[in-house]
């Protein structure tokens, strides 16, 4: 039986109920809706669907299952898009610029598409990087009842024997300039890197926020594992769309579920499977929108105490496919509760605990994807924050797989990753460098651009650990190596990796959490004095629009003051 609901009391009787709503009434006529539909809670399936990239193609299929699942459970299902900027298309050239971004215009995009038609609840559907924490704060910020679902990764491909992403594709770019890789191997490796529909397949950032949806438990368990080709997604977007109906009836809203407890749930789960550096990003933006202080010293602060024990790419051994076939998130999750790292008492959209989601999933013997707290791979998560006085507003790093923490060189400074990126290719730097990055923050990008063909090309000429890179923008969740990003203040506003000199003597240490330049402040503060502004080549549209109320990276580079400043939420219209 469906359930009935008392559209008096929800957002949609703005739009079909009454006299006065006679106009609107006859729209939903002319797309084939009947009166029985029109008294039901319109429920929006907001998908990322788009032909730019493998990582959305499938959401449009998807999310008619969805739509099933609502029709089923006694709801009228409004299907409609947001954009997607597909990092792996936009790496290395100024379309990066647009990436970060995209994540505003997302939740900005949902948020409006909700408001304008008054939609009730939301089911949300995400494949590339930026639209799963866009859809997950688009819910959090309008409060209505919601399901996030992951479209699924890609399945990995094969070369020489190996399964491969395309990372290993990125990292073959430094190989062909190094000379160690001919062009037909290079060419042959592009054409099988990515053989199906679905997101890059290692613990890069889609996969990262693919899990911590699962975590703070906007996801239904288990459905961040299968792979994007499965028609198994099908049998959880279905129940997806059921679910929210669920949550409809209860009135159970993502800020119920997403706590500070859920939040810290979220980050022990990306820095024990070795996850992107970029949820340190998004994290504190998913809890601007609820409110919650949790800024990238709290991150951190968790990284620091979970032990790293999924061995995903880039730093491990396996890709998300080899994580779902030995049970998937619940699986890691289990491990983490049973080793008393999560709190098991944060419910979910299941209207059950973390603990009773879980309370029957065991962590299969004979594999060593994801291991036992009890053996962890080491003691600390793959992900690490820093700070000191290159940093005073932090910074972070991914360790997983590194052999080395440590490192102290001498900077090499670039004020583009295009400069650095040339010098790269042909070789202009030695071991010991550490290569500066910087005017590529939130603001001095703007747009905060991933360095990952920077860094693949660094680690394709086979100098991986022997130099060091920190940049003020950002690192791809497939970027491996002594790569620091995030650094704060950026140089836009005149931090201090701004007054870098070449030469300068740079200092990490991520065991200790520092990072630091052998600079007196009284040399800062003369540099400083000596510093002046630069102005972007964004002088209008939506870069321009971004830089004027962007904050800072330490914040999650949010752009508005989120539910602290509220004075009524959507969900109560």
């Amino acid at each position: 039986m469906t359930k009935q609901f008392d559209k008096s009391k929800l957002p949609s009787r703005h739009v079909s109920v009454g006299p006065e709503r006679a106009p609107h009434r006859s729209y939903y006529y002319a797309m084939g809706l009947g009166p029985e539909d029109i008294a039901k809670p319109f429920i929006g399936v907001a998908t990322a669907w788009n032909e730019a990239a493998p990582c959305n193609i499938t959401l449009h299929r998807q999310a008619q299952a969805v739509k099933r699942g609502v029709d089923a459970a006694g709801g009228t299902p409004r299907e409609f898009t947001t954009i997607t900027v597909t990092d792996g298309i936009a790496m290395g050239h100024a379309g990066m610029k647009s990436s970060l971004v995209s994540r505003e215009i997302i939740a900005d995009s949902v948020e409006l598409t909700m408001r304008g038609h008054c939609y009730d609840a939301l089911v949300g559907l995400a494949g590339c990087d930026k639209s799963l924490p866009g859809l997950m704060m688009a819910m959090i910020r309008l409060n209505v009842p919601s399901v996030f679902l992951y479209g699924g990764s890609i399945l990995p491909g094969r070369f020489q024997g190996k399964d491969v992403t395309v990372v290993d594709v990125f990292e073959a770019v430094g190989k062909y300039a190094a000379g160690t890789m001919d062009l037909k191997t290079l060419v042959d490796l592009e054409s099988v890197a990515c053989p199906t529909a679905g997101s890059c397949g290692g613990q890069f950032t889609a996969n990262t926020m693919a899990c911590v949806s699962e975590a703070i438990g906007l996801a239904l368990p288990g459905s961040a594992g299968a792979p994007a080709p499965y028609e198994s997604r099908d049998q959880y977007c279905e129940l997806a769309g059921k679910t929210v109906m669920d949550l409809l009836a209860k009135q159970l809203r993502p800020r119920d579920i997403v706590t500070r407890k859920a939040l810290e749930n979220a980050a022990v789960v990306v820095a024990a499977s070795g996850g992107s550096t970029n949820a340190a990003l998004h994290l504190p933006a998913m809890a601007n929108e609820a409110g919650i202080d949790f800024d990238l010293h709290e991150v951190a602060k968790i990284f620091k105490r979970t032990p790293y024990i999924a061995s995903m790419k880039p730093g491990g051994k396996y890709v998300a496919k080899d994580m779902y076939d030995v049970g998937g998130v619940p699986v890691l999750m289990k491990a983490l509760l049973d080793g008393g790292f999560l709190h098991g008492d944060c419910i979910t959209v299941t209207g059950k605990t973390i603990a009773e989601n879980l309370k029957d999933v065991r962590v299969p013997e004979g594999q060593d994807v994801i291991v036992p707290t009890s053996r962890a791979i080491s003691k600390t998560g793959g992900v690490v924050g820093l700070r000191g006085n290159l940093a005073p507003q932090g910074a972070i790093v991914k360790v997983a797989g590194l052999k080395h923490t440590a490192f102290t060189g001498k900077a090499r400074v670039f004020d583009s990753e295009e400069a650095c990126f040339a010098a790269v290719q042909a070789r202009k730097y030695a071991a010991g460098d550490v290569l500066v990055i910087r005017y590529e923050g939130p603001r001095g990008g703007p747009g905060m651009r991933e360095m990952l063909s920077t860094t693949a090309a660094i680690y394709g000429q086979g100098m991986g650990e022997q130099v060091a890179l920190i940049t003020d923008g950002r690192f791809s969740g497939g970027t491996r190596g002594i790569c620091i990003g995030h650094v704060g203040p950026e140089a836009a506003v005149g931090g201090p990796i701004a007054l870098l000199l070449d030469g300068d003597v740079i200092r990490i240490d991520a065991e200790a959490g520092t990072l630091t330049v052998e600079v007196s402040d009284a040399e800062l503060a003369k540099r400083k004095a000596a510093w002046k502004p630069r102005q972007t080549d964004f002088r209008s549209g939506a870069l321009w629009r971004y830089v004027q109320t962007v904050g800072d990276a330490e914040k999650g580079a949010v752009t508005h003051p989120g539910a602290r400043a509220e004075s009524h939420v959507y969900a109560d219209i």
